[in-house]
């Protein structure tokens, strides 16, 4: 504890002191990379984000992709009859393994699985994006959100059910999984291996690239933002610095594989999550008077907004954006980090992931929405940033609440970095082959990109990133919907075996 308290002084001291290292022209470098990267970003962003118009306003237009994704998630409720509500009991209890054989293979527990999924997800957008949702979209978009991330819980069951199913597992224990083998292996045996092989190694080129920018680069710069402008550094090279820092603590976390992420956030996960609820709860709690007219304000301008661009349509974009966007559901990511659980039952890993859209956007996005609602402040974040938006929200309450929210940022950048580092390694594997060469390749490249989101501001490559991101999940879907046969079997086989109460030799307690 005395040296990591040492070196956090001395990081701290750095910071705030004048430049160590001689400043390289990043601006120069940013915008010649920028400008190098611009014309695909702009290409690849214009088919993936390709916009439907729903209304007669600028605002009421949907990416096509989200449309998709939003789609889908409704066929998989009404296909699995609503799982994503009735299997939320058998969920909890197996996240506390109630029903876990402990000699079953693979190499987390379904909790170190979930917080490792959720860790990849929950981070800026529910801080930021949320804000900046209702500015645009008005309270009403927090009905809409919280209907989209209810109806994502059953996309992820699907994808994280399949991820179990055919993911492999090596001599040493090590499991590889997600939708690289899925894809692969379980639209072979429908006839269409070859199909199958180009939509994996596509899903596997999108998720490299996805995890270099908005799973690193993007999270690294906005958290060395918002803590330099926390501490109020003046030196150049205080981006680097911080870079630096983010990844030697990546790469302590990352070199340990899977078990050390899931061993890293199962802690800071609920960590980070309490403290961010606890601390909207105080605020809500000392706005109680304003709750029912918060409530009022979000049901009923999600069917008759007032004075808000895009009228009903364009509440309704901006909730379903903001959930899409958030808790990735029917990307394809998460199955990554599921794939690794310790079962036989590839459902029951599924009825886990269930939980990771209600945590993210259910709880944490609505809590957020509550916050800058009812003190008023989501008229600012168009002006402000949302961020700023929210930090402000609870500082009305909790005046040194700025503070506590630039560690939870961090903590948040953190988190989404060592998780989506994971999903990057196995599609870099995938593609190049599962050995320590490149398994080490991999892993500097990802620490380099933690240094070089923190140094610079390469908006095109981030955004193109995004594009990546929300490409994984044409052929993720495609897959998916060829395979819901399998799931359904699975989800059938888990219920059984919990109803037969085999699992019970494993908990004398539950005789």
């Amino acid at each position: 504890m005395k040296r990591i308290s040492s070196l956090l002084i001395l990081f701290l001291a750095t910071l705030t002191s004048t430049p160590l290292f001689a400043q390289v022209d990043d601006q120069g470098l940013d915008e010649k990379i920028n400008a190098w990267v611009q014309p695909a970003t702009e290409a690849v962003s214009n088919v993936v984000f390709f916009p439907i118009q729903l209304g007669d306003d600028a605002a009421t237009s949907m990416p096509l992709v989200i449309i998709f994704l939003l789609l889908s998630a409704l066929f998989f409720t009404v296909y699995f009859k609503f799982i994503n509500f009735r299997g939320f009991g058998t969920a909890i209890q197996t996240v506390k393994g109630t029903y876990s054989d402990p000699n079953d293979a693979g190499e987390v527990t379904h909790f170190q699985a979930l917080t490792a999924a959720v860790s990849g997800t929950v981070g800026l957008g529910n801080i930021s994006g949320v804000a900046i949702a209702i500015s645009l979209g008005g309270p009403g978009a927090t009905f809409w959100m919280i209907l989209a991330g209810l109806l994502g819980m059953s996309s992820k069951f699907v994808e994280c059910t399949l991820g179990v199913r055919y993911r492999e597992i090596g001599p040493d224990g090590k499991v590889y999984g997600g939708p690289m083998y899925y894809l692969t292996k379980g639209l072979k045996e429908k006839g269409f291996g070859t199909f199958g092989k180009v939509l994996a190694v596509f899903f596997a080129i999108m998720c490299v690239g996805g995890s270099f920018g908005g799973g690193n680069m993007f999270q690294s710069n906005q958290a060395a933002q918002q803590f330099l402008n926390m501490v109020g550094s003046t030196s150049s090279s205080a981006g680097t610095i911080f870079g630096l820092f983010m990844a030697s603590m990546v790469a302590l976390v990352i070199i340990g594989g899977i078990k050390r992420i899931g061993s890293v956030t199962e802690r800071v996960v609920p960590f980070m999550c309490g403290i961010y609820i606890l601390a909207a709860l105080v605020v809500i709690i000392v706005n109680a008077a304003q709750l029912p007219a918060t409530f009022g304000k979000i049901f009923g301008e999600a069917f008759s907004p007032v004075a808000v661009a895009g009228g009903f349509v364009g509440v309704l974009v901006q909730g379903f954006r903001r959930a899409a966007f958030s808790n990735e559901a029917g990307v394809g990511s998460a199955a990554i980090a599921h794939s690794a659980v310790k079962t036989d039952y590839p459902a029951s890993e599924g009825i886990v992931a269930l939980l990771e859209p209600f945590i993210d956007t259910v709880v944490i996005c609505t809590m957020t929405a509550i916050v800058v609602i009812i003190t008023g402040d989501y008229n600012q974040a168009g002006a402000m940033g949302g961020v700023e938006v929210t930090s402000q929200s609870f500082a009305t309450v909790i005046p040194w609440f700025p503070y506590v929210l630039t560690v939870t940022v961090v903590l948040f950048a953190f988190s989404t970095m060592i998780s989506w580092s994971y999903y990057g390694l196995q599609a870099w594997l995938f593609l190049f082959g599962k050995n320590k060469l490149n398994d080490i390749i991999y892993k500097v490249l990802f620490c380099c990109f933690v240094v070089i989101g923190a140094a610079a501001s390469l908006g095109a490559v981030t955004d193109f990133s995004d594009a990546m991101i929300f490409a994984m999940s044409v052929p993720n879907l495609i897959g998916l919907f060829f395979l819901l046969p399998v799931v359904k079997k699975e989800a059938a086989r888990y219920y059984a075996y919990i109803k037969s109460g085999e699992w019970k030799q494993y908990h004398p307690e539950a005789k």
